[in-house]
């Protein structure tokens, strides 16, 4: 009998995680990391409508078009309210970039209110999603006197 050497068999193929972004346990993939996960642009939309909400001195969001369509989309039953009024959301693979409507409250430093929307929108957003979120842009379209009123449609039915 002639000794030949041992014969290399191929191994079977592993997925290498790319940098960071999945961990190996005994020699396997790490079962988080198989598949892919799609995050939809109204997700992120009412995320970060949730976070701006919750910002002192944010009064309402959305223009003063589409804030009377939610007005009259409240009353109308099953309608609910729309906590992504006032927010266009781009969402990529690995990044998002959000654009934001806002109404601010008289007497509040615009500046701050919107530094602290902008903080408070990239914190949810990045904390509940794991996207990197690249840019937040804030529109203010009015400011709410402590005289006015809310914005009420006329009813239809008397």
């Amino acid at each position: 009998m002639s000794e030949t050497a041992p014969r290399n068999r191929p191994q079977a193929a592993v997925a290498e995680p790319s940098a960071g972004t999945a961990k190996t346990f005994g020699g396997s993939v790490d079962p988080g990391a198989r598949g892919r996960t799609t995050i939809a642009d109204g997700v992120v939309e009412k995320i970060a409508g949730m976070a701006a909400r919750d910002v002192v001195g944010v009064h309402a969001m959305g223009g003063g078009l589409a804030r009377t369509f939610g007005v009259v989309r409240d009353r109308v039953p099953g309608g609910g309210k729309s906590v992504a009024r006032g927010v266009k959301a781009e969402v990529g693979e690995v990044q998002t970039a959000l654009d934001l409507e806002i109404v601010v409250d008289y007497g509040v430093s615009i500046a701050d209110v919107a530094r602290a929307v902008r903080e408070n929108v990239i914190t949810a957003v990045e904390r509940m999603t794991g996207l990197e979120v690249v840019e937040v842009n804030i529109a203010v379209s009015d400011v709410k006197l402590p005289d006015e009123e809310e914005e009420a449609p006329e009813p239809r039915l008397q």
